[in-house]
Parts: structure tokens; sequence; C-alpha cells
């Protein structure tokens, strides 16, 4: 069964202007309306295209039917907003999983094989050749094993490394010691080298990157930060750096972006700042998704990669 037309489409930003997917949208479906915030129109859409969205907007779209975030995380999508049950999609590309390996992996090599400490004597002029360890005695500690964390846990033991998994719930992974839920986590963190988060953002991973999570790691322990900016508490991982507890940290997200110039993290000693780079959707892949979800839409069919909103992703 059909069922109503999508007459328009809102690409809601208040902090990037959208307007480079209406032509990529309309190469697959001429027929769509396409209006850009903060043009009046977009108040009027049967379909909110999104990132990082005008607060309240949602509650100001009398005739919205559909929330489609441009990425795979929704947190900014739903933030300071009532969705009023209406339906929230994300993207999902297999191509992420790629990238966020890459990234983890240079993280990992990074601090395994001592890159920071070498990076550092340079700074100095100094020759001095770092004492290497096998991979099998680097532990490295993952939170957040969905599409791309699983895709990592699978990679690194194949590589020789000491993997462990923290989820919140009893879970079993091949090659993978795995941790589960409160009782678990300063086991698994006190077995952990590098902490890599690839968590989602929830009330209950907000500010999880914290001063009690550092101290749970071992001494010399290094972090590095895919998930959300919201996940760190940056005074913590500052204070735990100059305290020398941790020896590094590479952070990818932030909680304002772009990262203020006058922000301390570009300077703290030990910090590897990148631009939110770690992975990314395609453009064509991101439109495609999201124009499917338009047509089902309308033709009444169930929608795909819907967010389940009691866990947030």
């Amino acid at each position: 069964m059909r069922g109503h037309p999508v007459n328009r489409v809102a690409l809601l930003s208040r902090s990037a202007n959208l307007a480079y997917f209406q032509p990529l949208l309309n190469a697959i479906d001429s027929s769509l309306e396409i209006v850009t915030w903060p043009d009046p129109a977009c108040l009027t859409a049967d379909v909110a295209v999104c990132w990082n969205s005008p607060p309240g907007v949602y509650a100001r779209m009398p005739e919205l039917r559909l929330i489609h975030s441009i990425a795979a995380g929704v947190d900014n999508v739903l933030a300071e907003q009532d969705t009023r049950g209406l339906p929230v999609c994300r993207v999902v590309d297999p191509l992420l999983a790629q990238g966020m390996l890459q990234y983890v992996l240079w993280a990992v090599l990074h601090f395994h094989r001592k890159l920071d400490v070498a990076m550092a004597n340079q700074r100095q002029s100094l020759w001095q050749r770092p004492r290497q360890q096998a991979a099998a005695d680097f532990r490295v500690g993952l939170m957040g094993l969905g599409e791309l964390g699983g895709l990592i846990a699978a990679t690194l033991p194949s590589l020789g490394y000491s993997v462990n998994g923290w989820s919140r719930t009893p879970r079993e992974l091949a090659g993978v010691r795995m941790f589960s839920g409160a009782d678990g986590y300063e086991d698994f963190l006190g077995q952990t080298d590098l902490l890599v988060c690839l968590l989602p953002l929830t009330e209950a991973t907000r500010g999880i990157l914290d001063r009690r999570t550092f101290a749970a790691l071992p001494a010399g322990a290094a972090v590095v930060n895919c998930g959300r900016g919201e996940h760190l508490v940056v005074d913590d991982l500052i204070e735990a750096l100059q305290a020398g507890h941790l020896r590094g940290a590479v952070l990818d997200v932030f909680t304002q972006e772009p990262l203020a110039a006058d922000h301390p993290l570009w300077r703290t000693p030990g910090v590897v700042v990148t631009p939110h780079m770690a992975t990314m959707a395609a453009f064509e892949t991101v439109a495609a998704q999201i124009v499917a979800n338009i047509h089902r839409l309308r033709d009444g069919q169930p929608l795909v990669n819907q967010v389940d909103m009691q866990r947030g992703y």
C-alpha cells in the first residue's frame, strides 16, 4: 500500500551548510523539493535531513514525518529536541568500519611502537631508540563493539595484539577477552595499556572517560577517543597526563567542533588532535540511503537503519 507523497525535504544544521546534498539527492530523485536551513520553508518539510539540528526545530515542523541523520551517530540530531515519536534513521556504510579500523590501527601502532616517544625525542634532536615490545604484550582495550568496534576486535588479534573488550551486557567475541557491566569495568581497565573508546553517546556513556576511568588504567597507559567528544572529561584527561599517570592520548572528536584555537588540548604534551577524520561515509552513500528511506516512507514500507530510541542508536 502506498503512503503519502513526500513533497519537501529540509536540510537542517546550525553549524554546517548542507546545501551540497541537494544535487546529490536530486540526482537520485529529481522530484524532491529540497530546502536548506535557515529558509523558512524548512518548517513545512515532510522529511528533515540533519546534522547538529537547530534546537527545538522539529516541534516547529507540523508536517514532519521522518528525521534522518547524515551520519552513523544521532546524538546531535536528538539533542535539545522533541522528536514527537517520529522515526529517526541513521546512515550505515560498510566502508565506515574499514576507515575506523585504519585510524585505530594507526593509533595502536603510534603507542605500541613508541612512535610518540620517537617524535618527542625528535623535537629535542635526541637520537635514542625506544625499547620495543611484542604485540602480544601490548593490551588493547575496546569499549564499543558494534559494527565499527567489531571489525577492530576481529582484526587486532590476527596482528598479534592482546585484545580486551568491555560491553554493558555479557557477550563473546572470538580472540577477545570480554568483560561486562559495572562489575567488570575496573578489571577491564586494569588490564588495558591502550583504551579505545568507540561507544555511542548516551546518558550512560556521557563523561565515561573521566578521572575514575583514568585512575583504573595501569600507569603509562594511553587513550584513544573516536566515539563522541562528550565521552571525554577534558580537565580529567589533562590532569592525568600532567601527573604522569597517562602517557598520551589520540583524540578525534570534541564537544565543540572545530576545536577552538585557544583550547588547551592543542598544546598539551602527549596529545594528538585530529579533526574528526577517523572515518566518514561517502556523500553519495549517504544520499542513496536517505532517498531510499524517503521512498520507503512514501510507499508505506519499513524504514532501514531506524534508531532504537530507548538505546539511543
